[in-house]
């Protein structure tokens, strides 16, 4: 017999307090913390628990008795279902106060650093049809909303187009108008669909994965330039025939297309990278434009999303990372080379640096382009590339750019930025709790936070990009000169036999290359008995948490410590 399960409690008349993560408002009621979706501080309502754990529930608002002052008007019709626009009930100046208390928490709460005063988030002027690209899913099922089941609301056309539902991988929404992107990409997109449904064209089965039409991708551009590219299973030569003939009124439709591209993607998997994309009208890329330079967008080319807000955030990197034209700078997760070619004029040489060897042949072709004579760029793992051999040859780094995915950095990456040293970092993060883990481990290594800001791109959504400077600490930041023989100092003989510099060559000669942190090193040195000085590289706290040194790494340290008779 199935287990009954237990009636979860309505709670009615409760205040929401404070915004949280993910978009998602907060109440407490006798100390249980209450996570509610599409609700703002200021509103009363009746909650219905849908989740509960022992500190905390996730419910939803069943019947608001006051609306907040500061609530607004959601514009989509919709909102509330496709998952995206959370913060369309809150008026632009409150998203930006949250953004900006979101960043401070989690850099203080998560990362537990000493911060300089943050700046204000620098707050974008469209909240509307800013996005550059979208991405549409096709979907033999069309999502019904709550309000259409009670309703009974029946469709002789259960097909859809639009976006994917959150936690239903196999439906999609139907979208009539997305407010993200253009008017010219919702056009286009409901000219498909009509198309396709007088035609009778098959929409995929996500389950199953039968069907013709697959995915959409609308890409705009500053210069007016417009991609798109229809994505299609493929089988039969006589469904190759049905595909042109769409594409051909695609094309004749909408004459500003300026790169109209197609693929096709018969495996189960809708990535598109490892696919071949054929070209059936006009060019294979678009431009972008960028203080005058020029960055050519080839249809899986990675660009920022929002075009003319992804300016103000450069211009902030650029600006922390105080150029003088004399400094190398090396731009760590370069991508197609667009915050590189964008400092270049303001350096001596940039070096961009990214795993995806497709992105950095872009980056050559952008700084061609663009007449740019002083960047290079190479495609590889960080950790391998970033060796004492590459620092001997093409010198070390006085700035480092980091501009990294979601998740942060990998702790190999931040090993290699301890290991160049430079004298500053600009971290630009579109997550500010990954970067105040890695923000945490940088300041360990021997930096300090200098300034921070924040650049709203994404209107309406509770994502922030969040820039930082750290700039290189002196063992003291206020000094004399004593002159003093070395048994007068309160060393041991062992301390005084290797500095951290030699110690981290001999690594790296007799190790392939290996690269070791002043962390580590000072961490095996301790493990071993070796006096450090009072201010180098001691956590605040004995229960401090800090990355611990790997085994073959510390093996190595104890190696050079042996090699120097320092242990």
């Amino acid at each position: 017999m199935a287990r009954k399960r237990k009636e979860l409690p309505l709670l009615e008349k409760v205040t929401i307090t404070d915004v949280a993560a993910e978009g998602k408002a907060i109440a407490k009621v006798n100390d249980l913390v209450i996570f509610v979706p599409y609700v703002v501080p200021g509103d009363v309502v009746d909650l219905q628990i849908k989740r509960k754990k022992h500190h905390y529930a996730e419910a939803e608002a069943v019947k608001f008795h006051e609306y907040s002052v500061v609530r607004a008007v959601p514009f989509c019709q919709h909102y509330g279902v496709c998952g995206g626009c959370k913060w369309q009930v809150l008026p632009y100046s409150e998203q930006i106060k949250y953004k900006q208390k979101q960043v401070t928490d989690n850099l203080t709460r998560i990362g537990k650093i000493e911060l300089p005063e943050i700046s204000p988030i620098l707050g974008s002027e469209k909240t509307q049809f800013y996005r550059n690209k979208l991405e549409y899913t096709f979907s033999n099922k069309r999502w019904l909303t709550t309000e259409e089941v009670q309703q009974n609301v029946v469709y002789e056309q259960m097909n859809a187009v639009g976006f994917h539902i959150p936690n239903a991988f196999d439906k999609v929404l139907a979208i009539e108008k997305c407010w993200l992107q253009d008017d010219i990409s919702n056009r286009i997109r409901n000219a498909v669909r009509d198309y396709a449904y007088q035609h009778n064209y098959s929409f995929i089965n996500l389950r199953t994965h039968e069907g013709m039409l697959r995915n959409m991708i609308v890409r705009t551009s500053t210069t007016g330039e417009l991609m798109v590219i229809l994505i299609c299973k493929i089988e039969k030569e006589e469904e190759m025939a049905l595909f042109k003939q769409m594409l051909q009124y695609i094309a004749d439709t909408f004459p500003e297309i300026t790169s109209l591209l197609y693929i096709i993607n018969n495996k189960c998997n809708d990535t598109i990278t490892d696919l071949e994309v054929h070209t059936f009208k006009g060019k294979d890329h678009i431009f972008e434009e960028m203080e005058g330079l020029r960055f050519k967008v080839g249809p899986k080319s990675f660009y920022q999303t929002n075009s003319e807000q992804a300016y103000n955030l450069y211009k902030v990197a650029r600006n922390f990372a105080g150029l003088t034209g004399n400094e190398l700078v090396y731009d760590l997760y370069t991508g197609t080379g667009t915050i590189a070619n964008f400092v270049s004029k303001h350096a001596r040489q940039v070096i961009g640096i990214e795993y995806v060897p497709e992105a950095i042949e872009d980056a050559k072709v952008n700084a061609e382009i663009n007449g740019i004579k002083n960047t290079l760029f190479f495609a590889g793992d960080m950790k391998d590339m970033l060796t004492q051999d590459f620092i001997n040859q093409y010198g070390r780094p006085d700035v480092i750019i980091t501009d990294p995915p979601r998740a942060g950095m990998h702790q190999d990456v931040v090993d290699v930025i301890l290991f160049a040293e430079p004298k500053r970092i600009v971290y630009v993060s579109c997550d500010s709790a990954t970067l105040a883990r890695d923000l945490k481990i940088l300041c360990d290594g021997g930096y300090e936070i200098r300034k921070v800001r924040g650049v709203d791109q994404f209107g309406m959504t509770v994502h922030v990009e969040t820039v930082c400077l750290l700039s290189k600490l002196h063992e003291a930041k206020h000094h004399v000169n004593v002159r003093l023989d070395m048994d007068e100092l309160d060393l041991t003989s062992a301390e005084s036999k290797a500095t951290y510099e030699e110690i981290k060559a001999y690594v790296a000669e007799h190790n392939d290359g290996m690269k070791v942190s002043n962390l580590y090193i000072a961490q095996v040195k301790a493990k071993y008995g070796i006096i450090e000085r009072e201010n180098y590289n001691k956590p605040k706290s004995d229960d401090s948490r800090q990355p611990k040194c790997p085994k073959e790494k510390e093996e190595a340290i104890v190696e050079a410590l042996k090699a120097f008779k320092m242990i």
